[in-house]
């Protein structure tokens, strides 16, 4: 009985310490663990890192430290880590497989918000749509279409082709292209769409706007219209000037052409001789 006694007396003292050890190493660790996710978000922070990707990094810091730590807690109580490695191993490799499209998305997201190449509030065309950026996350980007539809677009459409910022500079240019009659006055008509732009007070003066002939086409004689104006000033810009284009045309006796064809029929002499 005193030989079982100390048996137990034994194991219990030998485990005993041993899982007082595992408890403090996952007490301490779990303590490095919240203070290493302060310190990275914190000097992200600093450097003016997206939000999203700040608390993505922190976590996952955390977690792969958690990891460790609670390895280490069972490695301390006898436990074997080894298995325990190579199943977690095997099972990232299988979830890997099985989430290919996903973590396809997950990375273009890291890399979007890592190179910022826009921003919430920025209209943009990318993966096949336009809109207003709402929210950038790890998987999808959320956009609002120009007449206030809401779109989502996985994130490995937007970097996997051409990406249009509408938003990064401050100004652009309106390009427009009118048409005249070849029997009009080619100087009037410029000097009456740059008296268009002059007197718009939202058309820049440098640069200066751009009016030329740019075009002999088959039923008219097309003129580049090219304003500079504020990025906000575009479609105003953009639909006022044509409006006010048609109406000075016609104060001015300017026409615009349309698409027309001549058709000239001929008849031959013995036709005409059998008829009468």
């Amino acid at each position: 009985m005193e030989e079982i006694m100390g048996t137990m007396l034994e194991y219990v003292t030998l485990y005993g310490f041993r899982l007082l050890g595992a408890i403090l190493i996952f007490i301490v660790g779990r303590w490095v663990a919240k203070l290493a996710r302060k310190i990275i978000e914190r000097m992200m922070n600093k450097s003016e890192v997206d939000a999203t990707l700040v608390k993505f990094t922190g976590n996952l810091a955390y977690g792969i430290l958690m990891v460790v730590v609670v390895l280490a807690a069972l490695n301390q109580i006898g436990v074997q880590t080894t298995s325990f490695i190579a199943i977690i191993g095997a099972a990232g490799l299988a979830i890997g497989f099985a989430l290919q499209g996903s973590l396809s998305n997950f990375a273009a997201g890291i890399m979007m918000i890592i190179f910022r190449p826009f921003k919430v509030g920025d209209f943009i065309m990318a993966g096949g749509e336009a809109g207003i950026v709402e929210e950038i996350a790890l998987f999808t980007t959320q956009m609002r279409s120009p007449d206030n539809k809401t779109i989502i677009v996985p994130n490995s459409g937007i970097t996997g082709g051409n990406i249009t910022n509408f938003s990064t500079k401050e100004t652009r240019r309106v390009d427009l292209v009118i048409g005249v009659s070849y029997q009009d006055d080619l100087k009037k008509v410029k000097a009456v769409l740059a008296d268009i732009l002059e007197k718009d007070e939202r058309v820049l003066k440098d640069p200066a706007p751009t009016i030329g002939v740019v075009e002999l086409a088959d039923s008219s004689i097309d003129f580049a219209v090219r304003p500079w104006v504020k990025a906000a000033d575009y479609w105003g810009v953009y639909f006022d000037t044509l409006q006010t284009i048609k109406e000075r045309f016609d104060a001015e006796d300017i026409s615009i052409p349309f698409p027309q064809r001549d058709i000239h029929v001929y008849r031959d002499s013995s036709s005409l001789a059998a008829s009468a």
